[in-house]
């Protein structure tokens, strides 16, 4: 059959196609600097040239057998194709929460090139397709450990910018428990579980001098670490994922390295200058209602049914300037508008020093920089930890005071690696940088280029629809962001 299928092709044409596809298939080897791929050309040269295998010996077949191999032929073609695509080009992805609101709101969909940075090649290519890092319904890895290549980057079309919204692996997700695997583990966990457990013991840190405190916090750590690993009945077990199959987080990049970032009365500055707010930044605001918002205008002033929500319980809502300038302007409707006052909040980055930072006043931060040195102190110290040894794979001592990376006494250190400052435009509900930390730049993914589809998931009172049912799409989000 083979033979004759062989006579009827016009071998001219198969010739032709056989060298253009070898072309661009050797062309994406050296782009991505892999050839092993090259054990794939004989089995291209057999599909058009040779025929030695029979690709497709269920067309021979009879009744369901051809019906059933012809939807998994369909199938494997369609997965391996969104796979490739997905794994070195663009990827869909959703926004899940409001942090980024209004800029993009919850349940719209992304366009994220990953050619902008350059597409990284999987740490661990054995994987169920279009799966993050767990199997729905069974609960279980999506994805084999080996083999468990070394990260790596092909070249992209460019680099991070200012303002770029970016999609990243969670950066603080290297460490989870299986019970809980949407919570922080370090600071959820280990450290609030600590300070719990270690809620007797009286302690003035203003009197501990920086070895002391420096301990203090290790013992609040390793107390809370230990008891969550000695539980696991309650938490699970406790386990690692590589960079690749961490979370999926979007913000906006607001710190480039080597820059010097500080937040000032909510403002952010780089090196000293303010930062240009992007226009749809919000904060929250307490708002006294002399009578109910009217609908039309809170269409208007994008202030959205959780926006409300969050008015009635809390008495307090996230809003742009011009909704908040707006509604203070109507004095019928607003008895009393103002910028929420500031909290304190003793889990915010780096969780193990006492800097008497908050959200709005926060830093200054030194971004660490690819070849850049920073000179380590006990006052610093706890800030380029996790960098140092977590995401450049180094280990760090402080004993007398002293800083010993990789077993030897030093005051500085030169980074491997550039890093980023992400965070949210929903400035006073967002989970960023400000509570983790650096984004090491082998966590990128990609950048945002388009919103595809957002969907309106608002109701009036009238109407009927559930609320999980979207009434309407948002054409005029199509295309591009604000």
């Amino acid at each position: 059959m083979i033979d004759k299928e062989k006579q009827k092709l016009n071998m001219k044409v198969q010739w032709t196609k056989f060298i253009a596809v070898l072309v661009l298939y050797l062309l994406f080897l050296v782009w991505v600097k892999s050839w092993l791929g090259l054990i794939v050309v004989p089995f291209i040269y057999d599909v058009y040239i040779s025929k030695k295998i029979r690709w497709q010996w269920w067309k021979d077949a009879e009744g369901p057998t051809r019906f059933i191999m012809s939807w998994v032929d369909a199938l494997v073609f369609a997965l391996v194709a969104v796979y490739f695509i997905n794994q070195f080009f663009f990827q869909n992805y959703v926004i899940p929460s409001s942090s980024l609101e209004k800029s993009l709101l919850t349940g719209d969909y992304l366009f994220v090139s990953k050619v902008s940075y350059g597409p990284r090649i999987p740490e661990t290519p054995l994987t169920m397709p279009l799966t993050q890092h767990t199997l729905p319904v069974i609960n279980a890895k999506s994805y084999i450990e080996w083999p468990h290549w070394e990260y790596r980057r092909v070249k992209g079309l460019g680099n991070v910018k200012l303002n770029d919204i970016v999609v990243f692996n969670y950066p603080a997700g290297d460490t989870l428990v299986e019970n809980y695997q949407n919570a922080d583990f370090y600071r959820d966990f280990c450290y609030a579980t600590g300070y719990q457990l270690l809620e007797g013991e009286p302690v003035d840190l203003s009197k501990m001098n920086p070895q002391q405190r420096y301990d203090y916090f290790k013992h609040v750590y390793k107390t809370g670490r230990d008891y969550v690993a000695s539980n696991a009945q309650q938490f699970g077990e406790i386990i690692s994922r590589p960079t690749d199959r961490r979370e999926n987080y979007v913000k906006r990049c607001v710190g480039l390295p080597g820059m010097t970032l500080q937040i000032k009365n909510h403002i952010v500055y780089l090196d000293g200058k303010p930062n240009k707010e992007p226009d749809n930044v919000q904060y929250t605001y307490n708002v006294q209602l002399n009578q109910p918002i009217p609908d039309e205008m809170m269409k208007d002033l994008g202030i959205s049914m959780e926006d409300l929500t969050s008015l009635n319980q809390n008495g307090y809502m996230p809003l742009t300037k011009h909704a908040a300038k707006a509604l203070a302007a109507n004095k019928a409707i607003v008895k009393s508008i103002k910028l929420a006052p500031e909290l304190k909040n003793d889990m915010l980055y780096p969780l193990d020093a006492v800097t008497g930072w908050t959200r709005d006043n926060y830093g200054p931060i030194w971004i660490p920089k690819k070849g850049a040195s920073v000179k380590l102190t006990m006052d610093n110290i706890a800030i380029y930890e996790r960098p140092i040894q977590a995401y450049e794979h180094n280990t760090l001592e402080v004993k007398g005071g002293k800083i010993y990376i990789n077993g030897k006494q030093t005051d500085h250190y030169t980074f491997k690696m550039d890093y980023y400052w992400m965070m949210g435009d929903n400035r006073h509900n967002s989970a960023d940088s400000r509570y983790w930390g650096f984004v090491p730049y082998e966590n990128l993914i990609g950048k945002t280029v388009a919103v595809w589809i957002s969907f309106d998931f608002e109701r009036n009172t009238t109407d009927w629809l559930p609320a999980w049912i979207p009434s309407s799409v948002n054409f005029n989000r199509i295309g591009g962001l604000n």
